[in-house]
């Protein structure tokens, strides 16, 4: 059952954030002419979603729950992508709509890739590290003091 809701999150949470949303309404307005970029969409939608099934995979295997917040994982993940950056679902996302920048070059869609990555690090600040905080503790401070938020360290 875990599984088929983090299934259904998937669709729902990041289908339409990095799908239906900007590619109905962010393809219209000035559009700048991509070139070279354009090469680039395809591996950063193919990426974006190898993240987002990764993490998912991961969740419901190592966490015991869903990405939902209705269904929050049993157990910290600190393994897999979790290693490099705290908020890699987050990062796949990104990449998608980047990548549909890239490819439809709409200059809404890359406004719109800006607004929802600051509405992920206010969400990320103000609700899921405290909350994350106050449920796994010491585990989780560690964990914060290790891994960076958003852009992995080189080492």
């Amino acid at each position: 059952m875990t599984g088929l809701k983090s299934i259904l999150f998937f669709i729902l949470a990041p289908g339409m954030v990095a799908g239906l949303i900007p590619l109905a309404l962010f393809r219209i307005g000035p559009r700048l002419e991509t070139g070279f970029l354009t090469s680039l969409a395809f591996p950063l939608w193919v990426s974006g979603i190898a993240i987002l099934a990764w993490c998912f995979w991961d969740f419901l295997v190592k966490g015991k729950g869903t990405p939902a917040p209705i269904d929050p994982p049993k157990q910290l993940v600190v393994s897999g992508l979790y290693r490099y950056v705290r908020n890699p679902m987050y990062v796949g996302v990104l990449l998608i709509l980047i990548g549909h920048f890239a490819w439809f070059g709409y200059w809404g869609s890359l406004i719109y890739a800006a607004a929802v990555w600051i509405a992920f690090d206010l969400f990320v600040r103000f609700y899921e590290e405290p909350n994350l905080r106050s449920k796994f503790g010491a585990d989780y401070e560690g964990y914060l003091k290790r891994v960076p938020r958003w852009i992995p360290r080189i080492r």
